[in-house]
């Protein structure tokens, strides 16, 4: 193969992948349901919210009411819940499992993130619910919208809660800041973030947001039954699209 044959075959290889990327990125933005590697992420987070889902609930319940516990010394009720909270009543073994619990749901607000993306002409109402719609519909909307508005709180919760269970994953952060100049700083924060002990304010705010898995993980049950049960879309729109 001469040089000129050899050039012209990799500027047409060069151009094929490069329309195969465009096409790639038009479909992600147009039609991402139409996607192969959008399908697997969404599989993976409509089992792990199945596998997780009572967890979830027990868990943002117990923490949001155990937020004013610095208000309620010594009330008996609030001291049970902090202790479930952290351990499940089962000591080691229970915060084992919290720290499994956390990774869960970090997993769940990281593939949701990928997954929530419903396409150029409906992005703006994935970020609203219709509470004029029926039942199937405002509980997809509402998980939808939820799971965008509380991104960075239930994701602060999630890797917390890691770091609680398995602070020794964290010293990897030393390979990136050597000098401890930022690493010590930012999990003192990420540790003060997940309980939001501020003021009264923040902690009402919190203790208000604290309920969003557990809204979560019961909507995200009805989408997982709808589908793998009644054998119907995930997204309601899709079946009246139809």
């Amino acid at each position: 193969m001469n040089n000129a044959n050899r050039d012209g075959q990799v500027v047409r290889e060069s151009g094929i992948l490069r329309s195969s990327h465009t096409n790639w990125w038009r479909q992600w933005l147009e039609r991402p349901e139409t996607l192969f590697l959008r399908n697997v992420v969404f599989q993976v987070h409509l089992w792990t919210g199945a596998a997780a889902g009572a967890y979830m609930l027990f868990m943002s319940v117990s923490g949001s009411a155990i937020v004013f516990r610095n208000e309620l010394p010594g009330n008996s009720i609030v001291e049970w819940l902090v202790r479930f909270h952290e351990t499940l009543l089962m000591g080691r073994e229970g915060r084992f499992v919290n720290g499994i619990g956390a990774a869960c749901l970090t997993l769940l607000c990281l593939t949701g993130a990928l997954i929530w993306w419903p396409g150029t002409k409906h992005w703006r109402r994935s970020l609203t619910v219709d509470w004029a719609a029926h039942f199937a519909r405002i509980n997809w909307d509402l998980h939808s919208a939820l799971g965008f508005w509380a991104f960075f709180f239930v994701l602060v919760w999630g890797i917390s809660g890691i770091y609680f269970v398995f602070p020794g994953l964290f010293n990897t952060l030393l390979v990136l800041d050597p000098a401890d100049r930022f690493t010590d700083q930012a999990l003192f924060w990420l540790s003060e973030l997940h309980f939001g002990r501020f003021g009264w304010f923040i902690e009402a705010v919190w203790a208000t947001l604290g309920l969003v898995p557990a809204i979560l993980a019961f909507t995200g049950v009805f989408i997982c039954c709808r589908r793998v049960v009644f054998r119907k879309p995930s997204n309601p729109r899709a079946e009246s699209s139809r």
